[in-house]
């Protein structure tokens, strides 16, 4: 049975933020393929939602990378997948944010 999948406001905050990033640096082609693959691991997500690596135990929340550059984190509650925030893996693994 596939979960209901919502965006926190910092996940769709973050996600805007890398696409215009995206498109602004590296044009159309590569904004249109990254957005492709988000929505095709989030069509995943629903169906199997434990996919992705436990990243904080007490909280439940599990992360994914989608590209080497970013991972979405998420946590499952009830029959509701919750994506929590678009991480850059550039940044210092210390100040992730769930």
């Amino acid at each position: 049975m596939a979960l209901e999948l919502y965006w926190s406001p910092r996940a769709d905050k973050k996600f805007d933020k890398i696409i215009e990033y995206l498109h602004e640096e590296w044009g159309e082609k590569v904004t249109t393929a990254f957005v492709k693959k988000v929505y095709e691991f989030l069509d995943i997500l629903v169906e199997f939602p434990e996919v992705g690596k436990i990243e904080n135990q007490e909280r439940n929340i599990r992360g994914f990378v989608i590209v080497k550059q970013v991972t979405v984190f998420y946590k499952i509650k009830g029959n509701k997948i919750i994506l929590l925030n678009f991480f850059s893996n550039r940044t210092k693994p210390t100040k992730k944010k769930f």
